[in-house]
Order: C-alpha cells, then sequence, then structure tokens
C-alpha cells in the first residue's frame, strides 16, 4: 500500500481547535480600526493647532493664548504677538502629530500584515519599501526607531522651554531619551544577531 504524499497532508484543512486559534487573530482587527480612528483625531488636532497659528500670526489674541496654553509656555513678561520660541514650540509640536502619526501607520499597516492577513500589495506604486520585507523583528527595530525620533522632539521642546522645567525634570527627560535609545541599539543588535545565526543555519543545510 503506497505511503500518502506528505505534501497532501500539509494542504489537508485544519482541525476545528487549530483552525479556531488561528482565526482568532482577526480579534485584532477592532484594535487596528481604533488606532485609525485615533489618528483622525491627531490629524483633527494637527490643523486645529496649525489654523491657531495662522491667526496668531495675523494678530489674533485669543489664537495666540490658546497656542501658549497648548505648548506650556511660560513667562514674567506678557506676550502680545508671535515670538521665535512660540513659533517654534508650536511647529515641534506639529511634527511631533506627524511622528506619531508616522508610527500608528507603522503600527496598524506593518502590524495588520505581520499578524492578521496579507494586503497583497506587490507592485502597488504606493506601497511602502519597508513592507516588502516586514515580519516582527523589523517592526520592533521600525517602532524602536521611531519612538527615539519622538522622545528627541520632546527633548528638545523641554530644553527649549527650560525656565518651566526643574533641573530634576529636564534630568528625567534626558534619561529617559537615553534609556530608549540604548534599548533600540539593544532590539536592532539583537535582530542582527538572530538574522547571522539564521543564515549560517540555511549556509549549512
Amino acid at each position: 500500500m503506497a505511503e500518502p504524499n506528505p505534501l497532501l497532508r500539509r494542504e489537508s484543512p485544519l482541525r476545528p481547535l487549530p483552525n479556531l486559534i488561528f482565526a482568532s487573530r482577526w480579534l485584532q482587527l477592532p484594535l487596528y480600526l481604533g488606532l485609525i480612528a485615533a489618528q483622525a483625531v491627531y490629524v483633527f488636532h494637527f490643523w486645529v493647532e496649525l489654523v491657531h497659528l495662522l491667526e496668531a500670526a495675523f494678530g489674533s489674541q485669543t489664537a495666540l493664548q490658546q497656542l501658549i496654553t497648548s505648548i506650556g509656555y511660560k513667562t514674567t513678561a506678557p506676550i502680545t504677538s508671535l515670538n521665535e520660541t512660540v513659533i517654534m514650540l508650536v511647529v515641534l509640536a506639529l511634527i511631533d502629530v506627524v511622528m506619531i502619526s508616522n508610527l500608528l501607520i507603522m503600527v496598524i499597516v506593518g502590524g495588520y500584515e505581520t499578524f492578521v492577513s496579507r494586503m497583497n500589495l506587490e507592485g502597488h506604486p504606493d506601497q511602502p519599501e519597508w513592507l516588502s520585507h516586514v515580519n516582527a523583528s523589523v517592526l520592533k527595530v521600525k517602532l524602536a526607531t521611531a519612538i527615539i525620533g519622538i522622545s528627541s522632539i520632546h527633548l528638545l521642546k523641554t530644553f527649549i522651554n527650560a525656565d518651566n522645567y526643574t533641573d530634576r525634570v529636564l534630568i528625567a527627560q534626558t534619561a529617559i531619551h537615553i534609556t530608549f535609545l540604548l534599548s533600540a541599539m539593544a532590539i536592532a543588535y539583537t535582530d542582527r544577531l538572530m538574522a547571522i545565526a539564521a543564515a549560517q543555519g540555511h549556509a549549512k543545510h
């Protein structure tokens, strides 16, 4: 009697329990939809701050005070017009929103592609370059790099507005940023070691 073809066994339908477990990945779909909603909130916040900046540039005192409140800028002298520090802090806040939005895109697109289902974007002119070789390790490194960028913007905002922060806060934020940097380096180094080990394993076979 002939032995059954192992390829046919491999292509056979999943048993009920493994099939249920595998289908549970779709439970992540509402999470990614929630992140899309959060990104919409960030887009709305970006345009509100941008409109306030434009109105303040044309002399609106109400918009100027709203900007000063949102960036947490304090000074002993009253501010009646835009100055370089306020503009810089507002622009950094806008850049911060953009970088967080980029982080959300990486989590939504990369996470869905890696953990839920393929998007079949091969050949699409707008396919992100990194999506063609995305996996859990690549996603971790890219997320760590994005977090470092966001932390750098926050740290720069803090140093520009240093008069409104205590030395303890400045030191703590600097230490946190260095921790993020070291963590990202450790993740990248670990990922490289795993890639080298995998390449050596393939070479032996």
